[in-house]
C-alpha cells in the first residue's frame, strides 16, 4: 500500500515468543512451501515458513489458505499480529498472507515493486526476528536498518530491495493486512 512514506515505524512489539518458535523450526520447515521462491524470481534466495497465503487469483474474492506453518506458529503469531492491528489499523479486515521469511547469508532480493492489486490495498507489516548490521534494506533509494523488537509498515509501492552481506541469515516475520472496505478481500479461508 502506498502509505506516503517509504517506511512507517509502528513501535515496539514483544516478538520474543514468536522469535523463539521460529528459531526452533527445523531446516525441513523452511522448504515445505517453496511457491514464492518458484513463482517470483526476486525471492529465489529466500526461504519461508508460511502460515496463511493467497496467490491473489480471483482478486478480490481470493482464497486465503492456511499453510503448514499455521499449526506450528499461529499460537504465538496471531496474538502479535492482532496487537499490531489493534494499535494501528481499523478492525474487521483480513490477514491474507503471513510468513517467516529468511534471506540467506550472502543473498539478495533485487529491486522491485509489489504489483498485484492486493498489494495496493493491503498493509505490509515487517517484524524483524533476526538482524545483522550487514543487511541493507533499500526503499525508494534510501537505506533502512530494521531492528528486532520493533514493527514496521513497508510501502511496497516504492521500489525496494534487500542485500544480506552478513554471515548469518536474516529472518523477518511478514504479514499483509487488508482493512475492511470496498477493496477488501472477500476471504474464503481454507485449510490446506
Amino acid at each position: 500500500m502506498d502509505i506516503d512514506v517509504p517506511l512507517r515505524e509502528l513501535g515496539e512489539v514483544d516478538s520474543s515468543a514468536l522469535r523463539e518458535a521460529i528459531l526452533r523450526q527445523d531446516e525441513a520447515a523452511w522448504h515445505e512451501d517453496e511457491y514464492r521462491q518458484e513463482a517470483y524470481d526476486v525471492h529465489r534466495m529466500t526461504e519461508s515458513i508460511v502460515l496463511v497465503f493467497t496467490d491473489g487469483s480471483d482478486w478480490p474474492a481470493s482464497e486465503v489458505r492456511k499453510e503448514p506453518g499455521w499449526d506450528r506458529l499461529a499460537d504465538v503469531a496471531v496474538p502479535l499480529m492482532q496487537d499490531i492491528i489493534d494499535r494501528h489499523y481499523p478492525p474487521g479486515g483480513t490477514i491474507i498472507r503471513a510468513m517467516a521469511a529468511k534471506l540467506l547469508a550472502g543473498g539478495r532480493i533485487n529491486p522491485h515493486v509489489d504489483s498485484h492489486p492486493s498489494f495496493h490495498c493491503g498493509h505490509r507489516i515487517h517484524v524483524p526476528i533476526t538482524a545483522n548490521p550487514r543487511v541493507r534494506f533499500m526503499i525508494d533509494g534510501r537505506p533502512y536498518q530494521l531492528e528486532v523488537g520493533q514493527a514496521y509498515e513497508l510501502n511496497n509501492q516504492k521500489q525496494h530491495s534487500v542485500m544480506n552481506k552478513g554471515k548469518d541469515d536474516r529472518i523477518t516475520f511478514i504479514f499483509d493486512y487488508v482493512p475492511p472496505g470496498p477493496l477488501a478481500v472477500t476471504a474464503k479461508t481454507k485449510r490446506a
